[in-house]
């Protein structure tokens, strides 16, 4: 980027906000006023991990640090690619990075089971509604941004042919949104697995036929990102204790979805009263879920009967267990065995969508693009093999497989789940 570029877009800069991992986050004006709408001030309310304070007391960040970080990344990046960008498109990344959550649901990801099943929709797919039809539209368009292309930008989903590194900024192996969770969530849970060189991969990417790509002389930085990622799926994500709330705020949600109108939202102003302190509330009042809600309050959580961990590098060694309807016939076999209620035994796999980043270590091995540097400053693209067996080692996809009920149904259900998922074997309880 010419000196003169840098100058200009140091000159749009408002002011500054501390934020406990990147520092001092410049914003512009743009960035002050989207801050400033309702779509965003909402998430100061959604919290990152719900359910990960029972584990991590400290674990109660929200949406909204994180969306500054995210912006703060993808600032970065844009300003130190090799690859000269446009002052727009440079714009238009860390805006797409500051709303890309804002369709997260109350307790984020926990929220996400109801909205796919009864309305067959995700987080990201509110996020193009919730910028065309609130304040973030007219926001947007005075100030010389499309609307409609911000809000498909935010999910990675422009789909500009020419440029796909724009959505891979955005939504991809390695993007800034995991670039920050991870940093952020080891931080604020102290797992400590979170030391990743992010500015490293940061500095050593650049555009390669039109995508992202990773230097591959930044390959030690790339395996500690890999790493982290599997590292904290199983230590902060997956832990039995914050999935066991998360299970039990699910089956909260659902049972209060039609009393108190969890999903009326025709208009964005349904959808934005929505947040951790209303529905929680909200739950702690219904009938049908004040048993649940006193039940977490104390502590009463469910217990883990049975966990099995399988490994492979492809996800036909588990993909029967992460059939739902096998689930629901396994968990029904399970009750009837061990004589309990069938609503009282929950499979749980990774692939739940109530799952934080449930998606975190299903990479495959050419999803991550690497490239090596020639003579005469030619670049050539490379797997991630070629030059990490350990990082190709590490794409294998996880699965935890586990069975959950209640305190008085423990022993029984335990004793009924190994006979029919069998014992769990030495090797799958060994860490990669």
């Amino acid at each position: 980027m010419s000196v003169s570029a840098r100058r200009k877009s140091a000159q749009d800069y408002y002011g500054f906000i501390k934020d406990p991992i990147h520092g001092y986050v410049r914003i512009t004006q743009t960035e002050k006023a989207i801050i400033d709408t309702r779509p965003l001030q909402r998430l100061r309310r959604i919290r990152q991990l719900a359910g990960s304070e029972y584990v991590y007391p400290a674990a109660n960040h929200t949406r909204f640090e994180h969306v500054l970080g995210a912006m703060y990344l993808a600032g970065v990046l844009a300003d130190t690619l090799p690859t000269d960008l446009p002052l727009q498109e440079r714009h238009e990344l860390r805006i797409a990075a500051l709303i890309h959550d804002i369709g997260h649901g109350p307790f984020s990801h926990v929220f996400e089971p109801l909205m796919m099943k009864y309305l067959r929709k995700t987080h990201e797919d509110l996020v193009p509604w919730l910028v065309s039809k609130t304040e973030l539209a007219d926001v947007l368009e005075k100030r010389g941004f499309d609307s409609k292309r911000m809000g498909r930008l935010a999910v990675g989903h422009v789909g500009d042919r020419r440029r796909p590194y724009l959505d891979q900024v955005i939504s991809s192996s390695i993007d800034v949104d995991k670039m920050d969770f991870l940093v952020r969530d080891s931080f604020h849970t102290g797992a400590g697995y979170g030391s990743i060189d992010v500015y490293r991969l940061l500095y050593s990417m650049d555009i390669l036929d039109g995508n992202l790509a990773v230097d591959g002389t930044a390959i030690a930085a790339l395996e500690s990102f890999l790493l982290a990622r599997i590292e904290s799926f199983r230590t902060i994500y997956f832990h039995r204790a914050s999935r066991a709330v998360q299970i039990m705020l699910v089956k909260a949600l659902e049972a209060a979805k039609d009393e108190l109108e969890l999903l009326n939202f025709d208009d964005p102003e349904g959808f934005l009263r929505l947040d951790d302190y209303s529905v929680w509330t909200g739950l702690k009042e219904c009938r049908k879920s004040r048993a649940i809600m006193i039940d977490l309050e104390l502590r009463r959580l469910l217990k883990c009967t049975y966990e099995r961990t399988v490994y492979a590098t492809e996800e036909l060694v588990s993909n029967v267990i992460t059939k739902q309807t096998v689930r629901d016939d396994i968990q029904k076999e399970i009750a009837h065995k061990a004589k309990v209620p069938e609503e009282d035994v929950i499979i749980d796999v990774p692939t739940q969508p109530s799952v934080p980043y449930h998606r975190t270590v299903e990479i495959q091995p050419l999803d991550i693009p690497v490239f090596l540097r020639l003579s005469h400053g030619r670049k050539r693209k490379a797997q991630l093999a070629e030059v990490s067996r350990i990082g190709f080692v590490l794409q294998a996809f996880m699965n935890i497989i586990r069975v959950y009920t209640k305190e008085k149904y423990r022993d029984r259900v335990e004793q009924v789940s190994k006979q029919i998922l069998g014992e769990t074997p030495v090797s799958a309880k060994i860490s990669v």
